[in-house]
């Protein structure tokens, strides 16, 4: 089920860096995420999905290349989205 409006800026307005921000790194990154949260507990109950699984893989390697971009800009950035996600540096 995808995210409502209302969920999606709720998300949005967490983590962005300035007001009216919907496409910086932190926020691909957050929404990215919840999407990946999503599909991963919908890939538990339908194993044999496997368009799903395909689609998750891909949005867990953008989801890695923007960490990595991120770290490249700014490390202090970098740092904060991996503790607030729990991802691997």
């Amino acid at each position: 089920m995808p995210l409502t409006p209302i969920q999606k800026q709720d998300i949005i307005k967490k983590f962005q860096t300035a007001s009216g921000d919907t496409g910086s790194p932190e926020v691909q990154i957050a929404l990215l995420s919840n999407r990946i949260v999503k599909l991963t507990e919908h890939l538990k109950q339908h194993i044999h999905d496997t368009h799903s699984r395909r689609g998750l893989l891909s949005m867990i390697a953008k989801r890695r290349r923007l960490v990595n971009f991120l770290k490249n800009v700014d490390k202090i950035r970098h740092s904060t989205i991996i503790k607030n996600f729990s991802l691997k540096d």
